[in-house]
């Protein structure tokens, strides 16, 4: 874990209002793995006060890549940022996706914004393998595609793709996936999260899911983002340390 100055290279302006910083950092860029996250203090003034955490998007050489929409003060100033300036990022932090096993295909299912860490991931995935995803969004303009490959999407009015959400869409392939050695690694909205456990128990596959949560500091201190355990219901673990990537099995959303 570091506290680095990352210095902004650019920022872009994807489709949909979406955007990527990339900052400069071989201190992080060397090091992160996929589903690992940074801390991001957006201001050198207290406001806004607490760190945001980012997952990251991608690694090209020396610098990194964190993938944002602007939803408030915070993500308003991160857009704003100008060529060379200074950003206090903390990180690498928590676990990222496992990619042990013997299974042949990735597949990758992501909501809306959850498509983030994926083109990083895809960078690192075993050598052969054909990773198919899954990407839901409410309408056309909330599906994230950025540097993925073999895209299936659902839209829950049916302005792109499949007409429903992610997980009927995974219903709908259920017999493709099953003909196949597959694990499923997953990120978004906890609602998507819930309906998938139910998928993966159903039909007994494995998945990794990296849940969303505010986090304050980052690394446990704060106690602020548990999340219960299914092997005791006494314990709970953090998204921040334990996490932010869990087997799905072992969390209850």
């Amino acid at each position: 874990m570091f506290i680095q100055n990352a210095v902004v290279e650019k920022s872009i302006e994807l489709e949909n209002s979406v955007y990527l910083l990339k900052l400069y950092c071989p201190e992080i860029a060397s090091v992160i793995r996929p589903g690992q996250f940074l801390n991001i203090k957006v201001s050198e003034t207290i406001q806004p006060l607490l760190r945001r955490p980012f997952s990251v998007c991608d690694v090209e050489g020396e610098c990194f890549y964190i993938m944002f929409n602007v939803l408030g003060e915070g993500t308003q100033m991160l857009k704003d940022k100008k060529k060379g300036e200074l950003i206090d990022v903390l990180g690498p932090l928590g676990n990222g996706f496992s990619f042990e096993g013997d299974y042949e295909v990735p597949v990758i299912v992501a909501g809306g914004l959850g498509a983030a860490p994926f083109p990083f991931f895809l960078k690192k995935i075993k050598p052969g393998q054909n990773p198919v995803c899954f990407i839901g969004g409410r309408s056309q303009k909330d599906v994230i595609k950025y540097n993925l490959k073999n895209v299936h999407v659902a839209t829950d009015d049916g302005s792109e793709g499949f007409k429903g959400n992610v997980i009927e869409l995974l219903k709908e392939n259920l017999e493709t996936l099953k003909n196949k050695n597959v694990k499923i690694f997953a990120c978004g909205p906890n609602a998507m999260l819930r309906a998938l456990k139910t998928f993966i128990q159903e039909n007994d596959l494995e998945c990794d899911a990296s849940l969303e949560s505010a986090m304050a500091c980052g690394f446990g201190i704060c106690q602020g983002c548990p999340i219960e355990s299914t092997h005791n219901k006494d314990k709970y673990m953090l998204v921040c340390k334990d996490g932010p990537v869990f087997n799905i099995r072992d969390i209850v959303i």
